[in-house]
């Protein structure tokens, strides 16, 4: 399976070109990148992302894929920004979120990718038909704008109401958004419930993988292994899934933790499960 790294572990610095050679010395065959403006000023298409564009360019390592916007400030919301919320009600919020998120697609102007990660609302949102179909709607506007650059949209199951498995997969189908698919999250899923149930729900619409652990107190995207999740059984669902999804690591930034030496052992770990 393919190994690949988000930049959240990096996520509260200034994404740099030694950032990525680490993550590629760490055994990152591919990139996924956060985009938070503190991280990757998305929007500051000559300079940082002109910057981040040569050297995948030169680089020959693929962005796979690239994970929407939660924030639409400079420090994470940490400052009271309003969240990025394709579920929003309120019509001006959902527009503005949009926008937002049309902002980071464009990065595949310069530099090529295949996926954007998206949510369905925030964290422990409650279930309304209203929410859903704001969503609906902002993810057709969505989907319309990346293909044209040649992104596809992967909703990810995070731990709310609207996006359990067995809703995403509502989702999916009831709209017929037959070109969305999933990106499956093994922390979200172990905070959740079953993974084994929640995988085989979601099995055929899984194109990627956002690999974490947590001990099930919070989604605390831990290393694996620094938690409870069976990564034995984990990675022999993984195998299974019929879109060869990577194996790619979504990590909460810890200053006291070398990510480039952590990550050879943990993906050595993974394959050997």
């Amino acid at each position: 399976m393919q190994k690949a790294m988000s930049t959240l572990v990096y996520v509260k610095e200034r994404l740099h070109p030694g950032m990525l050679d680490g993550l590629v010395r760490g055994g990152a065959q591919a990139i996924e990148i956060f985009a938070a403006r503190q991280h990757l000023d998305y929007a500051n298409r000559k300079q940082h992302v002109r910057e981040i564009a040569d050297w995948f360019s030169s680089s020959g390592v693929p962005l796979f894929s690239v994970h929407a916007p939660m924030y639409p400030d400079y420090d994470g919301g940490r400052t009271g920004a309003q969240p990025v919320n394709i579920a929003a009600t309120d019509r001006a919020q959902r527009i503005a979120a949009m926008d937002e998120i049309k902002r980071a697609i464009e990065i595949a102007e310069q530099i090529p990718f295949r996926f954007l990660v998206q949510h369905i609302g925030l964290a422990d949102e409650t279930f309304d038909e209203r929410k859903l179909e704001a969503a609906m709607t902002s993810i057709e506007h969505l989907r319309a704008f990346a293909k044209p650059l040649g992104v596809r949209v992967l909703l990810e199951n995070i731990p709310n109401e609207l996006s359990t498995p067995e809703k995403l997969v509502e989702f999916i189908h009831g709209a017929h958004f037959d070109d969305v698919g999933v990106c499956f999250d093994t922390g979200h899923a172990h905070l959740m419930g079953d993974i084994p149930q929640a995988f085989e729900t979601l099995k055929k619409h899984i194109h990627s993988t956002h690999v974490h652990d947590n001990a099930r107190d919070r989604d605390s995207h831990l290393w694996p292994g620094a938690g409870s999740v069976n990564w034995q059984e984990m990675m022999e669902l993984l195998r299974s899934a019929p879109h060869r999804p990577p194996v790619l690591l979504e990590i909460e930034h810890d200053e006291k933790v070398n990510a480039v030496e952590k990550m050879g052992p943990v993906f050595a770990k993974l394959e050997a499960a």
